[in-house]
């Protein structure tokens, strides 16, 4: 059983997906609950936090097959057929660009949440299915999958993304890289949040895309490896305001002057590395930046902590760092974890090894 309390009344409802729901409480709830009541109860069993495929057993489909009027009543709801997960490159595509159609017909232009899950490269099927609904599509998450050695779409292509989020299954082909690469060098004039996953990029192919459209982005999450430019990225991305950096990484030798970044609020790095390495990734990443609006650090895996280099740079950039969190891999001293707090009293200084893992 669920509760939906609206106001200061609480009305108690039975699950749809729960077992113990009997076909004749359906049908009893169906005809007793005024529409206005049946929309709120079939918006609360739609995941707010994920994509689906459609099944028969799930909302919003097992919305349609109670009784007519349920169906009348989901099938008019655009808001309950926005989230959807398609899969590509297995099973009877046909049937399946059937289904996907009809639902993304009922979401009548409202924006659509997407996750394309590609097993194969045969992108044809899949541009001609997708492409009436290329300017609603706001969110789109793409995982590239052992058969598909190549990207589906140009993001450009896509009027009103807003996020993109490109991810394999931790193996993934070279060629997809080149491809992704290509097709992230133009955004469109919406997108707001990139995030490549799992794919480890040649930071100097990325930085020099010199795309203006990265000029949108407020929020970047990349796995780069080799020489890399802090002040390169953050000119490409001047509208920054969360920088998630994992990888094998040394900084550059900078030759360009200083680089006042007043955007961004969250920096975050991991080094990918097993704990007991050592790795001085950090060391003069921090020597021509300043950011004088951060309020968030997070770091794993980067060996030796750059302790010079980072007060360096909090205390030329006058910034309210608000949080300071030092994750497993990381190696400190209680001397510099003091100096930290006498700098900023009211810091929420956290120190935990679990935070091993790869940022997330």
């Amino acid at each position: 059983m669920s509760t939906i309390v609206t106001g200061n009344s609480s009305k108690r409802w039975p699950r749809l997906c729960s077992p113990s729901v009997l076909p004749g409480d359906l049908h009893r709830l169906s005809g007793a609950c005024p529409p206005e009541i049946l929309t709120q109860i079939f918006l609360y069993c739609i995941p707010e936090d994920a994509n689906w495929t459609p099944a028969p057993d799930l909302a919003p489909m097992q919305l349609t097959a109670v009784c007519r009027r349920w169906r009348e009543i989901a099938v008019n709801m655009p808001n309950l057929w926005r989230r959807l997960r398609l899969e590509i490159g297995h099973g009877d595509w046909q049937q399946r660009a059937f289904c996907y159609d009809s639902y993304l017909k009922r979401s009548r232009g409202r924006q659509l949440s997407l996750t394309l899950e590609c097993e194969n490269n045969n992108w044809t099927e899949l541009r001609s299915l997708l492409q009436p609904y290329l300017n609603q599509i706001s969110s789109l998450h793409v995982g590239l999958f052992s058969g598909a050695s190549s990207f589906p779409m140009v993001a450009a292509d896509f009027g009103g993304l807003e996020e993109l989020v490109i991810y394999t299954n931790g193996f993934s082909p070279v060629p997809a890289v080149a491809h992704v690469t290509h097709s992230i060098t133009h955004l469109p004039p919406n997108m707001r949040s990139l995030r490549l996953l799992d794919m480890w990029l040649d930071f100097q192919v990325l930085s020099s895309l010199n795309s203006p459209s990265w000029a949108g982005l407020t929020n970047l999450e990349i796995v780069v490896e080799g020489l890399v430019s802090l002040p390169c990225l953050l000119r490409l991305c001047p509208n920054l305001s969360s920088l998630t950096m994992i990888g094998i990484f040394m900084a550059a030798l900078e030759t360009s002057g200083n680089l006042a970044h007043t955007k961004l609020q969250s920096l975050r790095f991991s080094g990918d590395l097993p704990m007991n390495t050592v790795f001085f990734g950090l060391l003069g990443l921090f020597d021509k930046v300043t950011l004088p609006n951060l309020r968030i650090v997070e770091v794993r895996n980067i060996g030796r902590w750059a302790h010079g280099e980072f007060k360096a740079l909090i205390t030329r950039s006058q910034c309210p760092l608000e949080s300071l969190i030092f994750g497993g891999g990381v190696r400190t001293t209680p001397q510099q974890l003091a100096e930290y707090v006498t700098l900023f009293p009211s810091l929420k200084l956290v120190i935990d090894p679990t935070r091993s893992s790869v940022l997330e």
